[in-house]
């Protein structure tokens, strides 16, 4: 692959164990892509949330930062024996957890990219996926806190010298997720305790907003929840997930579906059609939609409107994923994990299906910033054989596919959904994919010979025969042995003569028959 100038548009970045590399992303004019940044040694790499920036942890103790415009490094931290780092969402902020021995040792560091000076510190004996990282930003950064005991603590994102500037007391508090943007309002998780029931409780962040909740849900068999915000920070999604299920319907305990919105006007169940887990819940990127793949397998997804009344039944299948496209119009329903790769791009706005296809054995998947590409990919440790990357259509078409020896990572680089044009734009964005790729010499230049049509990668099976009991296939193949038959029901060429000339005689005995009967 050529070594390109840096392009404005898509990038890819691509971890193999040598290290990582950023790809121009699709189109792709020569039908490969393009290298931007050459191959730089790591063992792991983040962007940043708004793709302004590049996290790169090069050892146990290096962790460097990049500007994703110039592809740079504008800045190395030294943090040794480092177990996890995480950057906020604008960039701003790099956070990291390093191995300690004593209480006394400040482990958690708050690091401002800017100078390279920490700016806040804090001791944290242990981390897991609830607790980490240890302080939360909104996607805004507008709000910065940090789940304490019995408490959230606030502190002014620009300035942590001050310590927390006020805090929130929520009993027995366990989870907490700040809602996206604006950050207004945060989620808190109390799980059951002595016979009391769980609880999820939506806040206000501002200080003299946080007298009382705005939402409230309880609910009984509660192990774990899955808090999920909206853009526009109106809705919460919250997935209850019980270890045991009472009705001995699955091993795997059960699981709700619960709605709360700031305003106070829904609180309870979405009414789901069928019984079983919650596979998946996403968030359109408007935050006006949200889409549910749900039940015991063949599994169902519908559409709910932000009031949960039903806009759009995505049918069933073998599908626990579902990734909505950033700029709102297409829905890509898959059956990843231990399913076989099934995928169908739907039209929401069309209420039609695109196309379908598979693509098996796909660890990770998601739609390109400008929403016109899916991208799947088979990555290790999960998978140690066929690591690859695949490129799709938004309508399921494959564009591009490429194997590796080991993978393992691949992500686009955020970018703003603004940037690619209003939501409505998309009919007009897709139309116009690729068509002087497309386009071959002497052939028209219709939009539709820009993106070709789907085809399923595998044709649909034959319809299964009706059951038949052992003791009527013996009988079918003796029958067939006897009179020259087979034992599928089908009659050989001798057999088929044989049974004219029987036809035969036994209509001119009739015949014969009705004569003589008529002369007497």
């Amino acid at each position: 692959m050529a070594v390109v100038e840096p392009s404005p548009l898509l990038d890819i970045l691509v971890r193999e164990p040598e290290g990582f590399a950023i790809w121009n992303g699709p189109p792709f004019p020569s039908g490969q892509p393009g290298i931007k940044l050459d191959r730089v040694p790591c063992t792991s790499a983040k962007f940043s949330e708004d793709g302004s920036k590049l996290m790169v942890t090069k050892s146990d103790s290096i962790i460097s930062i990049f500007d994703c415009k110039t592809l740079k490094e504008i800045r190395s931290f030294n943090v040794p024996n480092v177990l996890a780092a995480v950057i906020s969402p604008c960039g701003t902020y790099l956070q990291t957890f390093q191995k300690c021995s004593s209480p006394q040792d400040k482990n958690v560091v708050l690091w401002k990219i800017e100078n390279g000076e920490y700016v806040y510190q804090l001791f944290q004996k242990n981390m897991t996926k609830v607790t980490w990282p240890s302080v939360r930003f909104s996607s805004d950064e507008t709000v910065a806190c940090r789940l304490a005991t019995n408490e959230i603590q606030f502190f002014d994102p620009r300035d942590f010298s001050k310590g927390f500037v006020n805090r929130l007391r929520v009993p027995a508090i366990a989870a907490l997720e700040l809602s996206k943007v604006p950050g207004s309002y945060v989620a808190a998780f109390v799980p059951e305790s002595k016979g009391m029931p769980a609880s999820v409780q939506i806040y206000a962040c501002g200080k003299d907003l946080q007298s009382q909740a705005v939402a409230r849900r309880s609910f009984f068999r509660c192990s774990t929840v899955q808090l999920s915000w909206n853009s526009g920070s109106t809705g919460l999604l919250v997935v209850v997930q019980s270890d045991v299920d009472k009705t001995n319907q699955s091993y795997y305990g059960e699981s709700k579906l619960n709605y709360l919105t700031t305003d106070g006007t829904h609180e309870g169940l979405v009414p789901l059609r069928k019984d079983g887990p919650i596979h998946d819940v996403q968030w359109s990127y408007s935050g006006k939609e949200f889409a549910v793949v749900y039940g015991f397998m063949s599994s169902m997804a519908t559409v709910f409107d932000k009031k949960c009344n039903p806009l759009l039944e995505l049918g069933t299948g073998p599908y626990n994923t579902i990734r909505w496209n950033p700029l709102g119009k297409v829905i890509c329903l898959a059956g990843f994990g231990n399913l076989p790769g099934d995928m169908a791009f739907w039209d929401y706005k069309e209420k039609k299906q695109l196309g379908t296809t598979r693509a098996e054995l796909s660890v990770t998947s998601e739609w390109s910033p400008d929403g016109r590409y899916f991208m799947t990919a088979t990555t290790a440790p999960r998978l140690q054989v066929d690591n690859g990357v695949k490129i799709f259509h938004h309508n399921g078409s494959l564009y591009f596919k490429k194997m590796f020896d080991r993978l393992y990572q691949v992500d686009w680089k955020p970018e703003s959904v603004e940037k690619f044009g209003d939501i409505e734009d998309l009919v007009k964005a897709v139309g116009s994919v690729e068509i002087d790729e497309a386009k071959a010499p002497g052939k028209g230049s219709k939009a539709t010979q820009a993106v070709p049509k789907a085809t399923p990668a595998n044709p649909p099976a034959a319809k299964p025969a009706a059951y038949r009991p052992p003791h009527a296939k013996v009988a079918a193949a003796v029958q067939a042995e006897l009179f020259g038959g087979s034992s599928s029901g089908e009659l050989s060429k001798n057999a088929l003569k044989n049974k004219k000339k029987r036809e035969k005689q036994r209509e001119k005995k009739q015949t014969e028959g009705a004569s003589g009967t008529g002369g007497s």
